[in-house]
């Protein structure tokens, strides 16, 4: 179960984060075009070591503001960590895009959006395909492909520009790389927009478009090793809907959806799902996504079962605008002004704690009547509850007691026996002896 650790207050409305990929830094793009980079809180690091610790060992950590600065004149729009956490892109409305460093802020290099018009087509989605390549989205449905030099924007002229949708790109998801791969990055990647799927190469340009699927297509990611019956390592591609519904897609077989999952319902449609992440493997057993939704909740849908497990609230009011998980492994969603970290909790002291609940007054009397029959051997087989009824046979100190063991004998012989809340697998409980 995940708990919220800490929420901390933006100066503005989010439209972007970004999440270092091996360091606790978190990027926040603002509505005011104002980029804000956080440093946050190390879990497990002792103050020898002069680093924060943890949210949740003393309540004493804070999350420090790296740097701060305007960097577009209209809003920003898309932000994004290069592969290798070493440059940071950001993609304004005044329809430029910068690359700066994300210790400092400073900008290293920039460019203008490719247009083909004499109006600015403004930026929708960066993302960072390879060392070598950007991905670039934008309003008029265009997606472009930038060359990097060193992470550096080369040049302004895109290495190429296709339209896989009529609509604009409302997301981008990298597909794997292939067994025969030299370079270990991938060369394709999904694309939503408007109410269709696509799959995109880089060499050969736009593949497949899947059918109209009648429904707006909001987010978007590939989870590894599951997939339909005879494809279970295939994988599939799990899509958010403006109504309310995660669709799955084979990998391979983009012509249309296999199955789908209801994550909101309601009247006139479900809230929409706007963003969307895999749990990561060692956080979960089962391939688990985390969805955030348009009124402001978050909810975490077992692929596996096809069943939403857990809801939570971001905000009352704002639609949550990203979701993702740190280095560290906590959960961190944004949406309006604010930003919430999310831990799982501590788990309890075994799995039976919480099925106990409720029989520890009983508990107690067994351990009692234990230790009065401790210098009497009884079988290793029986438990502590068996001990209590069998023990009682040879405890004849007290006649009243002694009167009610015999009862509690004789019901345990043939009488008809109260069985607790819990029916034949909990503890039994004996009336009267509460």
């Amino acid at each position: 179960m995940l708990e919220n650790l800490c929420t901390l207050p933006l100066s503005a409305e989010l439209f972007a984060q970004a999440l270092h990929p091996s360091e606790p830094l978190l990027g926040v793009g603002l509505a005011t075009g104002h980029v804000q980079c956080f440093r946050l809180p190390t879990p497990g690091a002792s103050a020898e070591d002069n680093a924060p610790v943890g949210l949740l060992s003393d309540g004493k950590s804070t999350i420090d503001t790296t740097w701060r600065t305007r960097r577009h004149k209209g809003s920003c729009r898309s932000l994004v960590f290069s592969h290798d956490g070493s440059s940071l892109y950001s993609a304004g409305t005044d329809s430029l895009i910068k690359h700066f460093s994300p210790a400092t802020g400073q900008v290293i290099s920039k460019i203008a959006v490719p247009t083909s018009k004499s109006v600015p087509d403004s930026p929708t989605l960066l993302r960072a395909l390879s060392p070598q390549t950007l991905l670039l989205a934008c309003d008029s449905g265009v997606l472009h492909l930038l060359d990097l030099r060193d992470g550096a924007l080369a040049a302004e002229k895109p290495q190429q520009s296709h339209f896989p949708h009529d609509d604009f790109v409302s997301s981008l998801t990298p597909l794997p790389p292939s067994a025969e791969s030299t370079s270990g990055f991938s060369k394709q990647w999904i694309s939503t927009g408007g109410t269709t799927l696509a799959v995109t190469d880089l060499r050969r340009g736009v593949l497949v478009r899947s059918e109209d699927q009648e429904d707006e297509l909001l987010c978007s990611t590939f989870i590894a090793g599951m997939g339909p019956k005879k494809h279970r390592d295939n994988g599939v591609v799990a899509v958010g809907t403006g109504s309310g519904v995660l669709t799955l897609w084979d990998k391979g077989f983009w012509d249309d959806q296999f199955d789908r999952v209801v994550v909101d319902s309601g009247r006139g449609g479900g809230e929409s799902l706007d963003c969307i992440v895999q749990i990561p493997d060692h956080l979960s057993r089962d391939k688990k996504v985390a969805i955030g939704l348009g009124d402001g909740s978050l909810r975490i849908v077992n692929l596996a079962k096809r069943e939403v497990e857990v809801s939570l609230r971001h905000d009352d009011l704002e639609a949550v605008v990203d979701v993702g998980f740190d280095c560290q492994g906590r959960m961190i969603s944004g949406g309006g002004q604010t930003i919430k970290i999310w831990e799982e909790s501590a788990a309890p002291a075994s799995d039976g704690g919480d099925s106990d609940e409720g029989s520890d007054d009983d508990d107690d009397d067994d351990d009692d009547d234990d230790d009065d029959d401790s210098g009497d051997a009884l079988p290793q087989k029986n438990n502590g509850k068996r001990q209590a009824k069998n023990g009682s046979d040879l405890d004849d100190s007290d006649s009243d007691d002694g009167q009610k063991r015999k009862k509690k004998r004789r019901k345990g012989k043939g009488g008809k026996v109260d069985l607790g809340p819990r029916g034949a697998h909990g503890i039994l409980k004996f009336k009267g002896l509460d």
